[in-house]
């Protein structure tokens, strides 16, 4: 039963929490409470100078006038707080502190509205004025400065001039309980930024780890066995076989290593695109079996020389040499058959793509954003690249690319 009663008070406590807030978040609750508390304030103080009056005291209508109007005043004001704090802040102020002292008397609403604006003061960091208006209170509460004023509102004065800067310090409390909060929450915000940046940071860098060293060597893998199977006399069709498996095992692999790039950097741009390694060596056959498609005409592999390790560049530059001389054949010799020539040596890499078709124009075969494309990435690498028309016609495009970067061979 107790656990049920506790619930119970919990849940009546945390309906009442959340009341207090919504009225205090509603844009008509400062004017809801200054129109109440006025109403109280005037009923208090109409109160108050009837029986003076019929008391023989404060006997005049005047008086009785003066402290409804001065009990409005320090209410009223309350309605616009929150777009002129200050202003109506001092407003109710010098109307309490003027009642107390001329006519002597508080009415409790005032106070109660006096306390609240102190408190919101407090909450905008203006603690210093609350406290210079919780200063006339303060005097008055001294001895002789209200030895008028009944017992009752004396009592009020002192409560006004004790519990109004209390009130101005709880709203500056508040104040700095909500900067620590938003302060901690931007503070987590940040570094939960910083994390995921770091993480991503620490994604990309592993897949270039992996693009940069483990894709290049299972392209050679691929490469070495295709040309093992093709340039082997006399091979048993079995190690033919069994080389031809490997190479496509070594394909497999890097396709798989694709997939696993895009998810290493899904997330390192805002619409994750889809990723691979850079081409090589191992991709011209299939530049080759799409040229096949696309144009219909013989396109023909030959590979000379047992391939070594080449550098990452020059693979990159050589498969883009054979894309874009393979487009060039297709633009301007439609149906011409192609030969792609691959010549290994220790040192170098040679490249020759003829065609037998008619040729291109003069001006496209001495110039041209593509024949000029293949002579930057030629040269970017540290070799040559020459482009022309063939002994029998057609177009000829001719590549020689270094197989180490020049850094390395300089070791």
């Amino acid at each position: 039963m107790s656990d049920v009663g506790g619930d119970n008070r919990q849940y009546r406590q945390a309906a009442w929490t959340r009341a207090v807030r919504w009225l205090r978040a509603a844009a008509y609750a400062p004017a809801v409470t200054a129109a109440g508390l006025a109403v109280l304030a005037s009923a208090q103080a109409i109160s108050v100078a009837s029986r003076n009056s019929a008391g023989g005291g404060l006997d005049t209508g005047n008086v009785q006038l003066d402290l409804v109007l001065l009990s409005l005043i320090a209410t009223l004001p309350l309605a616009v707080a929150r777009t002129h704090l200050r202003s109506a802040a001092v407003v109710m102020a010098a109307a309490n502190a003027l009642s107390m002292a001329a006519l002597h008397d508080l009415t409790v609403a005032g106070v109660v509205a006096q306390l609240l604006v102190l408190y919101a003061l407090g909450r905008a960091g203006s603690q210093l004025l609350a406290a210079s208006l919780a200063l006339p209170f303060l005097l008055l509460a001294l001895p002789g400065l209200g030895h008028d004023a009944g017992g009752f509102s004396r009592s009020l004065n002192v409560v006004l001039a004790s519990v109004g800067p209390l009130s101005a310090w709880a709203g500056a409390a508040q104040r700095a309980r909500r900067e620590a909060a938003e302060h901690t929450q931007t503070r987590a915000g940040i570094e939960g930024t910083l994390l995921e940046h770091t993480a991503r940071g620490e994604r990309a860098r592993i897949s270039r780890e992996l693009h940069d060293v483990v894709a290049h060597h299972i392209s050679m893998i691929a490469v070495q066995a295709e040309t093992a199977r093709l340039t082997t006399p006399g091979m048993p069709a079995a190690g033919a076989e069994r080389l031809s498996s490997i190479g496509n095992t070594a394909r497999t692999a890097l396709t798989e290593m694709r997939r696993l790039l895009g998810v290493l950097r899904e997330d390192t741009t805002e619409v994750p695109a889809e990723r691979q390694p850079q081409p090589g060596i191992y991709q011209v056959t299939e530049l080759i079996d799409e040229a096949r498609e696309v144009s219909g005409a013989s396109t023909r592999l030959i590979i000379s020389g047992w391939p070594e390790p080449l550098d990452p560049g020059t693979e990159l530059a050589a498969y883009r040499i054979v894309q874009e001389a393979l487009t060039n054949a297709r633009r301007h010799a439609p149906g011409a058959a192609v030969d792609v020539e691959l010549r290994f040596g220790a040192d170098e890499l040679w490249l020759r793509i003829r065609d037998n078709g008619p040729g291109p124009p003069a001006h496209q075969a001495l110039g041209g954003n593509g024949l000029l494309g293949m002579h930057e990435r030629a040269a970017a690498v540290g070799g040559t690249l020459r482009a022309g028309i063939g002994a029998a016609d057609g177009f000829v495009v001719e590549a020689r690319l270094p197989a180490k970067a020049e850094k390395e061979a300089a070791r």
